[in-house]
């Protein structure tokens, strides 16, 4: 019997592993949480699928998203990487990655984590919405705007509100999972 999932996952394997395992998943780790960040900024304009297809890709070439690691990214680094065919080679974006990994660990100086400084927002408990069609979703919230707002003022980039309100849905700070899709009680 199938599963019931949300409208946007169906048909595409890829897309209805990363639904089923980890879109929605609350994330508290630090490492996953600088992964989505870097994954959603590169991702916009984009469709996630062409994220997806190239997670691996970006893994490999963005040193397992070690956020130390892309902090120290030198200029011949960044000139490799806008030649690296696996991923998404936009300059800004690329650029965006470094300066995002350094405004990271700025955060962590200053919260003690990533994680507790974006769970904050939501007073640690994830907001669970009802949306009964994923199309009723919204593209951003005022929160989202709030978070982005931040995350500017910190030095972070890419980081519109429309991308926060992606972030906010990948790592499970908002749960909008459709109500009869059989993983919105599991999340």
């Amino acid at each position: 019997m199938e599963k019931d999932r949300c409208g946007w996952c169906i048909s595409d394997p890829l897309y209805e592993a990363y639904h089923d395992k980890e879109w929605g998943v609350p994330v508290y780790d630090d490492s996953t949480l600088f992964e989505f960040l870097i994954l959603e900024t590169f991702q916009a304009g984009l469709s996630w699928i062409t994220v997806l297809k190239k997670r691996e890709n970006f893994r490999k070439s963005f040193d397992d998203f070690d956020y130390n690691m892309i902090a120290t990214y030198d200029l011949d680094k960044i000139k490799h990487l806008l030649s690296d065919v696996g991923i998404i080679r936009n300059k800004l974006k690329v650029n965006a990655a470094v300066t995002n990994a350094r405004a990271f660990i700025k955060v962590q100086e200053e919260f003690g984590s990533f994680s507790t400084y974006i769970w904050a927002f939501v007073n640690g408990t994830p907001i669970k919405n009802t949306f009964k069609n994923y199309n009723n979703a919204p593209a951003n919230t005022p929160l989202s705007t709030a978070i982005s707002k931040d995350l500017k003022q910190r030095g972070f980039k890419f980081v519109g509100t429309t991308v926060v309100y992606a972030f906010m849905q990948a790592t499970g700070l908002v749960n909008d999972h459709e109500v009869n899709c059989f993983r919105y009680h599991k999340v």
